[in-house]
Formats: structure tokens, sequence, C-alpha cells
């Protein structure tokens, strides 16, 4: 993603990815995710190949306070690379998985805090993912929760089918394929250590 202001007037300078050519032209521009983000379609003035970037403001995020008390900000691509593991396989676009970290960046601001504690940044991904897809839920679910034994993980199941078949109130809406229900060995696979490089919580 590439980030920067830009007057539909002017030419932004932005490397081309394939060749480095700094000039390229503007060939279609849409808001998406509720407004906040600007898509632009760009075409390279030197190799005339095509490429996107994406704009967004940049909002003040508060710094996570990690599991022994270090701190560090907030990053989006840890949680990204998180979401990516445990949606392996599985039918999550990867719009769809820039989106959920959107709805968790944007409730992580609206709490108006200074400093969150990563557990509290894992419970909103987990809230926002389980609407998404259930087994990429369960799987992100095992290792934010660290379940001890067959009993807790079979606990996590049930309560996820429960509250499936319970009426739709307040699920978060991001464009995905169909998720399926959780079956037998759905949970295979392996999110990254939430608490590591890879994970923000």
């Amino acid at each position: 993603m590439v980030a920067f202001a830009f007057d539909d007037r002017l030419e932004a300078t932005v490397k081309c990815p394939f060749c480095a050519t700094l000039d390229n032209r503007v060939i279609d521009s849409r808001l998406s995710q509720g407004g906040e983000v600007t898509r632009r379609r760009r075409e390279c003035a030197g190799c005339l190949r095509r490429y996107t970037t994406y704009e967004r403001v940049e909002e003040v995020l508060p710094q996570v306070v990690k599991k022994d008390g270090r701190r560090e900000p907030f990053d989006r691509q840890k949680i990204l690379a998180g979401l990516r593991r445990a949606c392996e396989k599985r039918p999550v676009s990867a719009e769809a998985l820039d989106r959920i970290v959107d709805v968790v960046e944007r409730q992580v601001v609206e709490l108006g805090a200074s400093e969150v504690e990563s557990r509290v940044v894992g419970e909103k991904v987990m809230g926002v993912l389980r609407d998404v897809d259930q087994v990429a839920y369960v799987r992100f679910a095992s290792v934010y929760r660290s379940f001890k034994d067959i009993h807790e993980f079979t606990a996590e199941l049930s309560s996820l089918m429960s509250r499936d078949d319970e009426p739709d109130s307040g699920a978060h809406t991001i464009d995905s394929e169909p998720a399926p229900h959780v079956v037998d060995g759905a949970a295979a696979g392996h999110a990254p250590p939430l608490d590591g490089p890879s994970g923000q919580t």
C-alpha cells in the first residue's frame, strides 16, 4: 500500500513496482471501505505496466502493550500476517483481510486511549474474523487463547456453534465467499504466534 496526499489535478510521485520509474498517470480512482480508502489504478510512463495504490488517512494509533509489559506501535502488517496464516486455503480474499484490519484499527482508534493491551487487539480481531470464516476463527483462537487440552478446544467449538444458531445481531459485514460450518478436523493449520514477530497481540 502507498499512502500520500493527492490532488486529482496533479500526478503523484510513486515509484513503479516493476521498473522503478517515478512518472505515471492515474487511469481510475474510486473510494472503497466506507470512503476511508481511495484506490487508484496507475499506468507507468516507462514500462506501461499497470499497478494499484491505496491511500488512507493516517490516524494516531495507540501503543500496544504486550503481555510482558513491552510497548510497540500498532502494526497492521503483523495482524495481517496472522490473519493470512489463519485463513490459509480458506475462501477469504486479500481484500477481505484488509477490511478486517481496517475494522479492528477503527475500533482501536475509537477507544480513545493512548495505550491498548494486546489482549484487547486480539479479541477484536477474533470478533470480526468469527463473522467472516469460522474455520479461520478457530485456527486464530487456538493460538491466541492457547488451548491447554481438547476440552478447552471443544468448549470453544460449542460456543461458536451455539452463537451460529442465534439470530444475527451486530455482525461485521466483510465481503468474502460464504464460510462453511466448522466440522471435524476443520481447525487444521497453524496461525503464527500472536505475541511474537508475526502477531500484534
